[in-house]
Parts: C-alpha cells; sequence; structure tokens
C-alpha cells in the first residue's frame, strides 16, 4: 500500500504529551498529523460526563504543582473552570475516621520517610524507596499504601532517587468541567486520526514511514507520545529495533492506580471534600474522596498490587471492596445508599497497560535516555520523559513542548 498521507511531523498519540507537541507544532506553522489508537483524545486524561450530568475524571484529576502548571493557566482561555478548593489530603480536618493524635503520629512518621527519601537523592547508590521506612514502625503498611498512590507500585519496587527529584509545589487545584475535557478542548485545532494505532515506524530510510492500519504515512520526522509501557511491549515497533529505548521503557513501568465512582442517596448526611482510609494498618486499602466538589458522589482510589488484584477479579470487585472498607467507617446502612456509576481498568487498556511511571530502582537515568531524540527525527514525549515532573499531565505537556521544539529546529535547518 502506498502513502496514505505525506505530511511533515507525525504526532503518535494524543493524550496530554501529543495534543501539546501538534499544538506547539501548529503555532509554528509546521503542518503535523496527530494519530491516535483510541477513539478519543486524552490518553490516560479521560472525563466521562454522567448522565445527570457531572464531569467525571477516570484519570487524572488533579492539576498538581497548580500554581505553575500550564493547564491550569490554559483552562480559562479555553472557557473552562478552575477550582481551587485544597484537596482533601491536605489537611487534618478532613480526614475523617482517623482519630486526631493517630493523624499527628501518622503524619510525623510521613514527614520523616519522605524526609529520609529526599536527603537520599545524592547517594552514590541508589535503593528501593522502602528501605526508608522506620522498622517495626505501625504506620509502614499505611506509608505503602500512600506510596503506591502516589507511584502505583509497592515501595520495594519504586527508586528513591526518583521520588526525591519529583518536583511539587503543593498546589493542587482541579478542572471543574474535567481534566480530561481540558486536553479535548486543547486539541480542538488539530488534525486528528482516531482509531488509528501505528504498529511501526520504519526510519530506515531518506523519510519516516508510519504503519497504521488504514495505510502507510511518510514524514520526516515523528514525535512518539505514547506510554513507556508501549515501546516496552513493542505494541509500537521500530525497524531498525532500538534497544536503547526499549530497555528504557522497560526500566520505567507504568504502575496502576485505578478510580471507582459511586453515586450516594442523601449525600447531604455526608461531609463534602474529606478523605477516609479504608483500613490504617494495611497496604491493602482504598482511599476515598467523600463529596467532591459537593457531589452526591465518592470517588475510590485504588493502587499497586490491590489494583491489579481487582482488576483480575473482573466486574464488581472494586465496588465491593469499597462497600466493605466504606461501611466499616460509615455503617452498615451506607451499602443501600451507594450505586456504581464507573469504574476504570487501566492495567487491562491495551493502549496504556497502566496509569504512570516509575523509576526501578538504580534506573533514573532511564528517563534522560527514553526522551534523547534519535538521528535528530525521531522525538520522544510523555510523562515518562520528565525527569521533574513525572507522571503529571504538566510533566507530558512540558514533554511534548520540548519536542516539538526540538522539530521546529530540525525543520528550520
Amino acid at each position: 500500500m502506498g502513502p496514505m498521507h505525506e505530511t511533515d511531523v507525525v504526532v503518535i498519540g494524543a493524550g496530554a504529551a501529543g495534543v501539546a507537541a501538534a499544538r506547539q507544532l501548529l503555532a509554528a506553522q509546521i503542518p503535523a498529523v496527530v494519530l491516535e489508537a483510541r477513539p478519543r483524545v486524552g490518553g490516560r486524561a479521560w472525563t466521562m460526563r454522567e448522565p445527570s450530568g457531572m464531569a467525571l475524571d477516570l484519570g487524572c484529576g488533579w492539576l498538581h504543582s497548580a500554581d505553575e502548571n500550564e493547564w491550569a493557566a490554559l483552562a480559562p482561555t479555553l472557557g473552562l473552570t478552575v477550582d481551587r478548593t485544597p484537596p482533601p489530603w491536605g489537611g487534618r480536618r478532613r480526614t475523617i475516621a482517623f482519630p486526631s493524635a493517630e493523624q499527628e503520629d501518622f503524619r510525623a512518621a510521613s514527614e520523616r520517610f519522605f524526609a529520609r527519601i529526599d536527603a537520599a537523592a545524592d547517594d552514590p547508590v541508589d535503593r528501593p524507596a522502602s528501605d526508608f521506612l522506620e522498622p517495626g514502625s505501625r504506620w509502614n503498611p499505611l506509608l505503602n499504601a500512600v506510596g503506591n498512590y502516589i507511584s502505583g507500585g509497592e515501595l520495594g519496587c519504586v527508586s528513591a532517587r526518583d521520588l526525591a527529584v519529583y518536583r511539587d509545589t503543593g498546589t493542587n487545584w482541579r478542572v471543574t468541567e474535567g481534566y480530561g475535557a481540558l486536553i479535548q478542548a486543547y486539541a480542538a485545532p488539530l488534525d486528528l486520526r482516531l482509531d488509528c494505532p501505528v504498529t511501526l515506524i520504519d526510519h530506515s530510510g531518506p523519510r519516516l514511514r508510519v504503519a497504521t492500519p488504514r495505510g502507510d504515512i511518510s514524514a520526516r520526522a515523528a514525535i512518539v507520545a505514547v506510554p513507556a509501557s508501549i515501546l516496552a511491549s513493542e505494541a509500537l515497533r521500530f525497524a531498525p529495533a532500538l534497544p536503547d529505548k526499549r530497555a528504557a521503557a522497560d526500566a520505567l513501568p507504568l504502575g496502576l492506580a485505578d478510580k471507582l465512582f459511586l453515586r450516594v442517596d442523601t449525600p447531604e448526611d455526608l461531609p463534602t471534600e474529606a478523605r477516609l482510609f479504608g483500613a490504617l494498618d494495611q497496604s491493602s486499602t482504598g482511599s476515598y474522596h467523600l463529596r467532591p466538589f459537593g457531589r452526591p458522589v465518592i470517588e475510590c482510589y485504588f493502587a499497586g498490587r490491590l489494583a491489579w488484584e481487582l482488576e483480575r477479579e473482573g466486574d464488581g470487585a472494586f465496588a465491593r471492596v469499597a462497600l466493605d472498607q466504606l461501611a466499616k467507617h460509615l455503617g452498615g446502612d451506607i451499602r443501600k445508599r451507594l450505586h456504581p456509576i464507573a469504574a476504570t481498568a487501566w492495567g487491562h487498556d491495551p493502549h496504556a497497560l497502566g496509569s504512570y511511571s516509575y523509576a526501578r530502582p538504580g534506573k533514573t537515568d532511564a528517563r534522560r535516555v527514553l526522551a534523547t531524540p534519535v538521528d535528530d527525527r525521531l522525538f520522544y514525549a510523555g510523562e515518562a520523559c520528565s525527569t521533574y515532573d513525572y507522571s503529571t499531565a504538566h510533566g507530558a505537556y512540558r514533554t511534548g513542548v520540548a519536542a516539538a521544539n526540538g522539530v521546529a529546529k530540525l525543520l528550520k535547518r
């Protein structure tokens, strides 16, 4: 089959990184086409509109480091609303079913743990984050659960150095209409081809040949903005092969964080913007955000090993655990008032295979290796390519812009 299309640049993936890259190319008046395997824009940012009109973020939901987050600045320009209500994890009074004295003890243990992680940034040997837990501390299981929410993986699998260099200003906001809706709105002027997975990039000739089920595309350069898991699994292949890229992607596995949304009957009986841990003494616990935005829902988070186990169990597993844990704290009567709306299974999503990247111990340099262009015409973007803002949509944005700027320099030679 001959070329379906010829263009200057092919952007592969219409998540936060690919959209940011393509918008940067558009501003530079560089012809580009965006190829997306899914039938929608946004990648791991996905806003579902529930029948009553509520926007539910099934993927990323928080504008982390919001005071310097490009998406937070873009939202109002696109007619969307930034909500500055602080997150429930930031205040002692917003965590319920956790006695104050114990909360203080846990908070102190957590601060000591992360201080030791930060101090390890310059250690000559990069160790698993679990090495920095206090031996015998009663809070280690809950700290591992929190580590799961942060990284999507158990502390024993996660690089302490990678955790230490993550940049966080401590400011967290949300988009009322949804983070996924924001990225979709930003993509509106782009030349998008949905339901168009790329299976091969042949970079052996003078021009790239990008193979899709709908035909080949010939291009001068490509920006590869797919999750590291897709490169590691070789769902997207290169000819000639790029073993260094595959090894770097394999060193940056995608951890897992899943969500379940429950509708609440008589929501006024529950506090708004409150948090609840399902269990305080084990890693296999959900974290529950009660009535976000004041809405009649509970947003349930599951991460790490627990999320993988529940995905394998299939339909209803997330709801079963959530109902059991919520009923333990809110009373058995709550079961009758909670109704599942939607649940994710990012680990089984063939275009994600997980939620966001962490670095294996000793592999922090893999982010730089993954982000390095090949032959000045294959450029890489995505949260896994970000050294300091990985696992976030703004980190993805920044890598997308950097890749597009690299392409612009190439094409202007």
